[in-house]
């Protein structure tokens, strides 16, 4: 499975350590993911290991074996206090001076909301200096409220899972990390994937994640900029530049009024596409 994942086009692989590994192999799976960390070839792939709770007895005995060959980051599950947070950030640091690591050189990655408590308190977890990205699970969270599903009839996200998704997205823009839309769990449905992933793009976030292979191309293909649309937002950027010379900032452009949001959101494209294209 390892070897199937690094031979895909993800941008990231989790190493799950959490829902995927059962308690009795706890012990034994974070030597085989450590082991992995020191000798796999992840290539450009960032590399992640997805750790356990805070509250069970697993959670800080995965730090501590696997920051020998740190990951690039730690998916952490159901967080639901900054404070807890910064007690991953503080063993992280020790764990970084003991193996001589850069300090925070290694980021966390939050599926927030997973908890109700947590789901309180999105908007306040980046205060954890760590934090690069923030995701959200609607799966955990159903369970915890003990209700059989989090969609309608029309698959629409129920209410309380819609509030999630968009606490989550506007708590990552406020702290300036990434927003990483959830799961979508039907991995036989392409097509329901492709809508929610291209109207995730259109909220205003930058990826989301897959539970198996056959989505990731679906995924990519809706984040990554048309190249029309990257093509039209060079030109904005150069008709920007010749109306400032002049003193302007708003004027028309293709049909339409465009001002400095519209300058923004160009740069932003062009920027994600070419982050996209390094990769």
């Amino acid at each position: 499975m390892l070897a199937k994942a690094l031979a895909t086009n993800a941008d990231s692989v989790i190493l799950d350590l959490e829902d995927a590994v059962t308690p009795d192999r706890k012990d034994d799976v974070r030597g085989v993911v450590a082991s992995w960390l020191a000798e796999a070839d992840f290539g450009a792939k960032e590399k992640t290991v997805r750790m356990n709770p805070l509250d069970t007895p697993w959670g800080f005995a995965d730090l501590e074996a696997t920051m020998a060959t740190p990951p690039d980051a730690y998916v952490v599950p159901k967080p639901e206090t900054v404070e807890g947070l910064n007690a991953v950030d503080a063993e992280l640091s020790r764990l970084e001076r003991l193996h001589g690591l850069p300090d925070r050189g290694v980021g966390l990655i939050l599926i927030a909301a997973e908890t109700p408590l947590g789901a309180l308190n999105v908007p306040t977890l980046s205060g954890c200096p760590r934090v690069q990205a923030m995701s959200w699970g609607a799966e955990d969270l159903s369970a915890t409220l003990g209700v059989p599903t989090n969609r309608d009839e029309s698959g629409n996200y129920l209410a309380v899972y819609q509030h999630c998704r968009v606490v989550t997205l506007l708590s990552a823009a406020a702290a300036g990390v990434q927003p990483i839309d959830a799961v979508y769990v039907d991995f036989r449905d392409l097509d329901g994937l492709r809508a929610e992933s291209e109207e995730g793009a259109r909220l205003g976030f930058t990826g989301k994640i897959s539970i198996h292979p056959n989505q990731i191309d679906v995924i990519n293909a809706a984040f990554t900029p048309a190249a029309a649309d990257v093509a039209e937002a060079l030109a904005l950027i150069e008709a920007f530049d010749r109306v400032q010379a002049e003193g302007r900032m708003a004027f028309t452009f293709n049909g339409q009024m465009v001002d400095a949001p519209h300058l923004i959101r160009a740069r932003a494209l062009v920027e994600r596409a070419r982050q996209i294209e390094e990769r």
